[in-house]
């Protein structure tokens, strides 16, 4: 018979679930270039952050 080798205890437990609850992420369109981009980082097709120029832009 199958015997757990010692408790899971309630921490390990909610760490283990807690990974379920994990969403799909989040993508916006950029006003600019209208490329889909993750919200609050840089656009690596033109390079722009909150209107600054951060990278170079790609050919």
């Amino acid at each position: 018979m199958a015997v757990p080798k010692s408790k899971v205890t309630r921490m390990k437990r909610g760490f283990r679930r807690s990974a379920d609850a994990l969403k799909q992420s989040v993508y916006v369109e950029d006003k600019d270039s209208g490329e889909l981009r993750r919200p609050h980082h840089i656009d690596l097709k033109t390079g722009m952050y909150r209107g600054r120029q951060i990278l170079e832009q790609k050919d």
